[in-house]
């Protein structure tokens, strides 16, 4: 794809697609990297002069930016002036896709809600990333953190009495993966009626979603389910175990035929064959005498023998992994599956790629993630603007752009 999001012989499936992409931290940035990794040209609307203020979080949240932004421009304007709003309006006309995911109310105010730049472009697909759908609390900001307070994922997560938010931003991420499921949607409505739509995603509708799995269960039962860790197993054999060198491996034993390979393997008939033992079922009911046994056989085992084992017998298995270690995970490093991203002061890192395959398409790194208004001139040069005009909003503060960005 070309910088102006033409297509090429190895287009990607959504080359040709413009998005304009008003989102800050993770959930509406993630949509936005998932669009621009499967091709779409996505620009990035940045404030004029300092841009998103995710480039400057700390801690936690330190390289949230420079790993939610890759394969974007960055065009840095002013949309509180009127001439910053007048070029937003006039490259809507040549979008397909607007994202946000700022606070409710805010794009109104900037003259760039749903209604204004629907009128500039019918067939505009007009993306909002709140923290409620429609309804009592919509009003609401929210974050991730709260939803999984909210809606229960958190009291799933901790041990009885501490709840516990999930070790990831899994709901802002999901969120954005909603988001781009109802803008695919949309897009084949388009194809069928030739008319855009406003499409919604949100973080406490999408935790609930999550809830499905222990709502229905407490639905069967007539019992709400405990947090995870306090769970009633399914499996006879689900759970951390000390190995011989002091190290942790997860086991599920989940199948009668696992449990037959494990206990051949370890040469215990007498398991086998003991009847408490016999079926999942048996082992579950049985799980407080069985638990120890398997315990005090893996205790003799070093952690690499096991995993060369469960690997050999087909058993379901884990080491305790931390995200450092996934750097160098053979299986994300497969076939180039990494993508080495710039980080700031000349930090780079290996990060995991979009996870699917789509046929042959690579969908690799076309670019990192942007400075501050890197494509503003090279975007107003595409909508006509002169070096003139172009210099003149610079001047003005309408625009931002790095000094040698007309070389790019």
């Amino acid at each position: 794809m070309t910088d102006d999001g033409a297509t090429t012989d190895n287009a990607k499936p959504l080359a040709n697609l413009r998005v304009l992409e008003f989102c800050h931290t993770i959930m509406g940035p993630s949509a936005g990297m998932l669009l621009a990794d499967l091709g779409a040209d996505v620009i990035k609307i940045e404030p004029a002069p300092d841009g998103d203020k995710t480039r400057r979080l700390r801690g936690f949240a330190a390289g949230f930016f420079y790993a939610f932004n890759r394969n974007k421009r960055s065009l840095a304007v002013d949309l509180k002036s009127d001439d910053g709003r007048a070029l937003v309006h006039r490259l809507t006309a040549t979008a397909d896709i607007v994202l946000e995911n700022y606070g409710p109310g805010t794009m109104e105010r900037l003259g760039c809600g749903h209604a204004e730049l629907a009128a500039i472009n019918p067939r505009l697909i007009y993306c909002a990333l709140k923290g409620f759908l429609s309804g009592p609390y919509e009003h609401r900001p929210a974050l991730d953190e709260v939803v999984q307070f909210m809606a229960g994922l958190a009291y799933m997560t901790g041990p009885p009495g501490q709840p516990l938010r999930a070790g990831s931003s899994v709901i802002d991420i999901m969120g954005g993966m909603f988001a781009v499921i109802g803008i695919q949607a949309a897009l084949r409505d388009r194809e069928r009626t030739g008319h855009g739509q406003f499409v919604k995603s949100a973080l406490f509708e999408t935790t609930a979603f999550l809830m499905t799995q222990h709502m229905a269960g407490e639905a069967v039962t007539g019992r709400p389910p405990p947090p995870m860790p306090a769970r009633e197993g399914a499996w006879g054999i689900y759970d951390l175990f000390a190995t011989a060198d002091d190290r942790q491996i997860f086991v599920g034993l989940t199948s009668d035929n696992q449990w037959r390979r494990f206990c051949e393997h370890f040469q215990r008939s007498d398991l086998r064959n003991d009847l408490r033992y016999a079926t999942n079922q048996d082992r579950v009911r049985e799980r407080a005498t069985l638990r120890p046994l398997v315990a005090a056989i893996l205790r003799r085992e070093s952690l690499a023998a096991l995993t060369i084992l469960f690997d050999r017998i087909d058993v379901p298995f884990s080491p305790v992994a931390r995200p450092g270690d996934l750097f160098e995970d053979p299986q994300l490093n497969a076939q180039d599956r990494m993508l080495r991203i710039d980080f700031p002061d000349g930090a780079q890192a290996k990060m995991p790629r979009l996870p699917v395959e789509i046929g042959n398409h690579d969908f690799g790194l076309s670019r990192q993630a942007p400075a501050v208004g890197e494509h503003t001139h090279e975007i107003l040069t595409q909508l006509g603007l002169s070096a003139t005009d172009i210099e003149d909003l610079r001047r003005r503060d309408i625009v931002a752009m790095p000094r040698d960005s007309t070389k790019r």
